[in-house]
């Protein structure tokens, strides 16, 4: 860390998204922005409130919301976003402008972009805003050519072009966008031109890399030019970060860990929101049984639509679903998980999260995608960076876990596939080290906040 007398003077204002896939990649940059000098605030909704314990260093600021009850989901997600941003826009203003008033050191928003009415906010205190992506480049430029697909007729999407390639974004293809089968289709549309107007923001930060994206980069950069653009990731590469999960994390999965093979686990996550119907998760349990392999199975409370599925297991399965070849936790460590050498391969949905700390430590994937983003970053894993395989069928069948499972652990292509992981973990640390692309954005980027 920098001399406290030659760091830069400067207070950080974050305003993070409510949900665990977006709240770890903003403490993430708060614990970066940090170790450069910067004084941090996290200006948090109480739904979801990360726990100010596991970030000591950090200032918290609560914002009346009246959702913390409130069970989030991907089918009620909108509202929430809605009902949060209107409350930034009432309360937020209140909470900062004693902050301003009493600081003579830089301040600046960066706002989670689903945090949308944090620019306006920022532009009634008259201090700068940033707006953080917590996906890809790749699906910022998606959302840039919604209108553009909506105008040509493409939107909505219907089932007969589906698996067409979108035109300008090969290899995508019209399944693989965010708004397909979306329940509430306009709604959702209306949410991405809110989050995607730039308004008076000045730059735009990814937590991404080139070595992934550079395509990607190269053109954002061409269509956001009025503003700056920041490709700094992986972020929970660049410095260790306190846990932020929300849920308790289960740590005597690495002890079990420790006594199996190389290489030879599967873990097993749908992350923090997704879900699904007990007789996927029956089909799974059988997959993974017959694939003889062991596995590390998160199945997070409510992650299954019928709470009774465990009383529909036969006691045969029950037996192999056991700490013999299995362990069965509700939540895990992931990072830690995914960085034991005993794991081989990751049965992912694929948000952005998972995929790239899977990524960052050379596991390859196999990616079952809910909804939003998952289906471009599948899309992405499988086809781009060929470091995994998807599932992609509707109805998922105990033989197809099972045969999946094994070309990632033990079929010949599995070795091909570590070794593209492999070289692809090693550039992703190139990106990161002293010389790379990463840690040159990264010094932009601070450069810039000390600029505002």
């Amino acid at each position: 860390m920098e001399n406290q007398e030659q760091r830069p003077a400067g207070c950080i204002v974050l305003v993070p998204c409510p949900f665990q896939g977006h709240i770890n990649p903003m403490l993430n940059l708060g614990s970066i922005l940090h170790s450069k000098g910067f004084s941090i605030t996290i200006a948090h909704a109480k739904f979801n409130s990360p726990d100010p314990a596991n970030h000591p260093d950090f200032t918290f600021l609560p914002i009346q919301d009246g959702l913390s009850n409130i069970k989030a989901s991907s089918l009620n997600f909108i509202s929430i976003i809605r009902a949060i941003n209107d409350n930034i826009e009432l309360h937020l203003p209140q909470n900062l402008s004693r902050m301003v008033t009493d600081s003579d050191q830089t301040l600046c928003i960066i706002y989670d972009a689903l945090m949308y009415k944090a620019e306006s906010v920022a532009k009634h205190l008259k201090i700068p805003s940033i707006i953080f992506e917590t996906s890809t480049a790749s699906l910022s430029l998606v959302y840039a050519q919604l209108p553009g697909l909506a105008a040509d007729g493409f939107i909505p999407i219907t089932e007969s072009v589906a698996n067409d390639m979108v035109p300008g974004l090969q290899p995508l293809r019209f399944k693989d966008l965010p708004i397909f089968n979306f329940p509430g289709y306009d709604d959702l549309f209306q949410l991405i031109t809110s989050t995607t107007d730039i308004r008076s923001s000045s730059a735009i930060i990814w937590n991404t890399t080139e070595c992934l994206e550079q395509a990607s980069i190269s053109k954002i950069h061409e269509h956001f030019q009025q503003v700056s653009c920041f490709a700094i990731g992986p972020f929970h590469k660049i410095i260790p970060s306190p846990s932020s999960s929300l849920l308790k994390e289960n740590s005597h999965c690495i002890t079990w860990l420790d006594k199996q093979e190389e290489k030879s686990v599967i873990y097993v996550s749908i992350g923090s929101v997704a879900s699904m119907e007990g007789g996927e998760l029956i089909e799974i349990a059988w997959g993974l049984a017959n694939s003889q392999q062991p596995f590390l199975w998160v199945i997070r409370p409510g992650s299954v639509c019928n709470e009774e599925w465990i009383s529909q297991l036969p006691e045969n399965l029950k037996e192999a679903v056991s700490k013999e070849r299995g362990y069965v936790v509700e939540w895990a460590p992931q990072r830690e998980v995914l960085a034991h050498a005993a794991v081989g391969a990751f049965w992912s949905h694929c948000g952005w999260n998972s995929t790239i700390e899977s990524i960052s430590e050379g596991v390859p994937l196999i990616c079952r995608p809910c909804f939003g983003d998952q289906r471009l970053n599948a899309r992405y894993v499988s086809i781009v960076w060929r470091l995994g395989i998807t599932l992609e069928d509707d109805k998922l069948e105990r033989k197809e876990v099972e045969q999946a499972v094994r070309r990632l652990m033990v079929d010949e292509e599995c070795e091909e596939l570590r070794q593209r992981a492999k070289d692809m973990k090693k550039q992703i640390e190139l990106c990161i080290g002293s010389n790379g692309t990463s840690h040159k954005s990264l010094n932009d980027l601070v450069a810039f906040l000390v600029s505002l």
